[in-house]
């Protein structure tokens, strides 16, 4: 009801789904709540357009915010991630926002809802929760507490900052077309312990301790169906709409730790698991 009424008053002509569960850990400890929100909560949202599709813009699209999860993991020497790579999520997170993926293909072809779906790589940035790699490493430096590393630190992500994601997206939400996909990535692919490295180095120069902050680093047993690497050739992004990330993971990663230093009473007041 809270959906109908906020669409039925704003009439929007772009809405885009950037709602979801998203942490793999709390998946798979509660995967409950990861169904009921990315599937369901999308199925709300689309049948809310269904059923008033009439009355709202005739250029409404609506723009869905998925991950690169929803492939599957890469070994090493495979090739990237395009948008026909096949469907093989591997934890609870994944599986749910492929299913919602999937109902969005299914509302555009049966209903007509005009819809672009996106697969983006790993985020980071300000406000992100520290629940997260990046902002958990920079809190627990700061405080002095260990950093956790699961298995031996070698999982490949794909880091964009969040600020060129949103700027990605304003840019999709202008397409032709009534449903198409796009991945979108920057080509920054990094081992988590060479991130965490690079965190750690940066701030032995901020804030210099009496030793190393890579000293507070731990191994802990791996995550359950821990995927090795995720990576997306976001090259048809490029091609549609003359995009390309402005951030350098090097100078984004200065800026994130800058701010979260700055922040760190915020960082503070969020539950960190």
């Amino acid at each position: 009801q809270a959906l109908n009424h906020a669409i039925l008053e704003f009439k929007p002509n772009k809405i885009f789904h950037l709602a979801a569960e998203s942490h793999v850990d709390r998946s798979i400890d509660g995967p409950e709540d990861f169904l009921t929100t990315n599937i369901m909560g999308t199925f709300n949202i689309l049948e809310v357009i269904r059923k008033n599709l009439a009355y709202l813009p005739k250029d409404l699209i609506l723009v869905h915010v998925s991950t690169d999860e929803v492939f599957g993991s890469l070994q090493p020497s495979e090739s990237l991630f395009i948008e026909s790579s096949g469907y093989k999520p591997n934890s609870p997170y994944s599986a749910s926002k492929a299913s919602s993926d999937l109902l969005v293909r299914a509302w555009n072809k049966t209903y007509g809802i005009k819809a672009v779906i996106t697969n983006c790589s790993n985020n980071y940035g300000p406000w992100q929760n520290p629940e997260k790699l990046i902002p958990k490493t920079i809190m627990n430096a700061l405080t002095k507490n260990k950093i956790p590393i699961y298995g031996k630190g070698i999982n490949v992500r794909d880091w964009l900052h969040v600020t060129d994601h949103a700027e990605a997206l304003i840019a999709i939400s202008k397409t032709e077309k009534n449903c198409s996909r796009y991945n979108i990535g920057a080509n920054q692919e990094m081992t988590n312990i060479d991130l965490v490295r690079l965190i750690c180095g940066y701030l032995d120069k901020k804030k210099p301790l009496d030793e190393p902050y890579f000293n507070l680093i731990t191994y802990v047993e791996d995550r359950l169906g821990h995927d090795l690497r995720y990576a997306v050739d976001a090259t048809q992004l490029g091609l549609d709409f003359n995009f390309k990330p402005n951030f350098l993971l090097s100078e984004g990663i200065t800026n994130t730790i800058d701010w979260y230093i700055e922040n760190l009473d915020w960082v503070k007041s969020k539950s960190i698991s």
